[in-house]
C-alpha cells in the first residue's frame, strides 16, 4: 500500500493525501509537481526513474473499508533537499532516456 508521504522531500511543500501535484516513483519518493517539471528534469533524484501522478487515496469509505479512515497517510516527512549542481549532472545522463526504457 502507497506510504503517501507528506510533504516533497526537495522543497519541503505539503502534499496532504488529496494533493493533485503530488509525484511519486517507483520507490514511493515523492516531490511536488513543480520540482519534478524543474530541478528533477523527471529523473528521481534517489533511483533514476521517472514520476508520475501519486494516486489519491478515497476519503470516504466508499466499499470494503479502502479509505484513508482506515489506511492513513503517512505524518513522518522526509526533507533532503537535492544538491542542484549534483544532480543537474546526473539527470543528464538519463533524462533523454524514456522513464520506462530507464
Amino acid at each position: 500500500m502507497l506510504e503517501l508521504r507528506p510533504n516533497c522531500e526537495h522543497c519541503n511543500k505539503d502534499l496532504p493525501p488529496a494533493a493533485p501535484d503530488a509525484r511519486i516513483c517507483t520507490y514511493e519518493c515523492t516531490f511536488c509537481a513543480s520540482c519534478v517539471d524543474g530541478l528533477l528534469q523527471n529523473v528521481c533524484p534517489n533511483c533514476g526513474g521517472g514520476f508520475v501522478a501519486r494516486p489519491v487515496r478515497p476519503a470516504r469509505n466508499w466499499k470494503g473499508d479502502n479509505y484513508l479512515g482506515n489506511d492513513p497517510a503517512s505524518a513522518q516527512r522526509k526533507h533532503r533537499p537535492v544538491d542542484a549542481a549534483a544532480h543537474a549532472q546526473f539527470a543528464a545522463q538519463l533524462r533523454a532516456i524514456a522513464p520506462e526504457r530507464r
